[in-house]
């Protein structure tokens, strides 16, 4: 029986990584949950904890051209008509290697109607004292180049109080204005005057956001983070490096059912139909690779 949950643990960290999606299930830090996990078995809620590649976000009608050849990926967002999340997200990820504290899963893409390109895409998964390491790696294994593009999709937890009482920071000057019906890119705005202004931090309160941000400050290492409190004192961030320029934040609001549930904080290395528009598209020739990486630690105030 191939094994689909693997389980790993540091200090007082714990966290299941899952073959479904190459997804982050669970992650504790001392009992308390950082992300909104799922259930071991069936679909995976809301996209929770996947890896998105080999683009992250939305693309129109799933069609765009690359290297003067037309391709039409899936819609799988019928409602919006876009191809949402990539290709990796329904695939089961085999598992590469794995220590008491890290383990490593990876997928193939294989190039058809909706990409030109062939991928080995990995993702480690480790646990150190100061919070969940996580790293994406893809290889062009194929004879084609390939466009390419990857976000984490965790939604963060910051403590016990309801997604509106918690005091949200993210380091963002800009952001992405989008079509109402579709969510698609309609060119950057300043945050400046604007509910989305949240680079000091403020209580998040009724504001909705599905939108990418950008203008990212960087700390002296190249890293940027958004951090997210609970009243109660505790707290959760993620950290990131310059390999992710953009940045999209959810507020994970459902006409229908449980809503608002965590804060969906999904650094990506370019914006939602990026593959039509061209913005920040990595070109993987054959041979090339691309990481990216992230952290989800534990703070408090």
């Amino acid at each position: 029986m191939t094994r689909t949950e693997h389980l790993i643990s540091f200090g007082p960290y714990t966290a299941i990584a899952t073959a479904r999606g190459g997804a982050l299930r669970e992650l504790q830090h001392d009992g308390r949950d950082l992300v909104v996990s799922f259930g071991e078995a069936g679909s995976i809620p809301d996209y929770r904890g996947v890896i998105c590649a080999p683009w992250p976000n939305r693309l129109a009608d799933g069609r765009y051209s690359f290297d003067g050849k037309e391709f039409h990926a899936v819609v799988n967002e019928q409602d919006r008509g876009t191809a949402l999340h990539g290709l990796v997200f329904g695939t089961e990820w085999e598992l590469q290697e794995r220590t008491a504290s890290s383990v490593r899963l990876g997928t193939r893409i294989e190039p058809d109607a909706g990409y030109p390109g062939r991928l080995d895409v990995s993702v480690e998964y480790e646990l150190r004292a100061d919070g969940l390491h996580s790293t994406v790696r893809a290889v062009n294994v194929g004879v084609h180049a390939a466009p390419y593009g990857v976000c984490p999709h965790p939604y963060l937890v910051a403590g016990p109080a309801p997604l509106d009482e918690w005091t949200v920071q993210i380091p963002a000057a800009e952001f992405m204005e989008v079509s109402e019906d579709r969510l698609l890119p309609q060119g950057t705005a300043p945050v400046q005057d604007h509910s989305f202004d949240f680079r000091t931090g403020k209580v998040l309160g009724d504001v909705e956001i599905d939108h990418a941000f950008t203008g990212l400050a960087a700390n002296a290492d190249g890293l940027a983070a958004v951090r997210i409190h609970d009243p109660s004192g505790t707290g959760v961030e993620l950290e990131w490096d310059t390999a992710l320029p953009w940045l999209q934040i959810h507020t994970a609001d459902k006409p229908a059912g449980p809503s608002r549930l965590g804060l969906a904080v999904e650094p990506m290395t370019c914006p939602p139909d990026a593959f039509n528009s061209g913005t920040d598209v990595l070109r993987l020739a054959p041979g090339d690779s691309h990481e990216a990486r992230w952290t989800i630690r534990a703070i408090s105030r």
